[in-house]
């Protein structure tokens, strides 16, 4: 049981930190990177689709994104869906063959308002963390009322337990504060 209750720990804390990790990619810095466009949906043959199935994204200048359809006929549909999202406030600009889409340096209120952001996420994260840990430790007093397991794998299990939320917890804040410090150097 000691197993069960650290691997569903482990299972849910995963799931919580890809989803921050994910989350992280798509927060704006002063520097284009593809990440920033994860999520926009175009237009294309009838249906939506993720611009990623749409055409390459690169980031050939610390301030420009290119990005090359993969069929020409598309690159309309995927200005459009670009400067249709309000959230990323971009205008693109398309030459025929590519779009570009210059990003704007951010003003400091800019910066702080999405180092507000990013601390949402990182609280986001760590309720979703202490849901896991909640469930892991339901199992266990379960496990112990039904006397699978000792007293002394009891209190041990939960010291593992704890340890994994610290790590996990210190790893996240660490990509948070380097993300903080991406978000508000100029």
């Amino acid at each position: 049981m000691e197993n069960q209750a650290t691997s569903k720990l482990n299972a849910g804390i995963d799931k919580a930190v890809t989803y921050f990790e994910d989350e992280l990619k798509k927060m704006r810095t002063g520097r284009a990177h593809p990440g920033m466009l994860d999520g926009i949906k175009a237009e294309a043959y009838g249906q939506e689709m993720p611009l990623i199935q749409l055409a390459t994204i690169s980031a050939p200048e610390p301030q420009l994104l290119q990005i090359t359809p993969f069929d020409p006929s598309n690159l309309q549909a995927i200005t459009a869906a670009i400067r249709d999202n309000q959230a990323l406030g971009m205008n693109p600009m398309d030459d025929g063959h590519v779009v570009r889409v210059p990003i704007p340096p951010l003003t400091e209120e800019r910066r702080r308002q999405i180092a507000k952001q990013l601390g949402e996420k990182v609280e986001d994260c760590m309720i979703s963390m202490r849901g896991a840990r909640h469930e892991a430790m339901k199992d266990l007093e379960q496990a112990k009322k039904d006397k699978d397991i000792s007293e002394d794998e009891f209190k041990r299990t939960i010291k593992q337990i704890d340890e994994i939320m610290a790590k996990t917890k210190a790893d996240v804040d660490a990509k948070a504060k380097a993300k903080e410090k991406d978000i508000m150097s100029v």
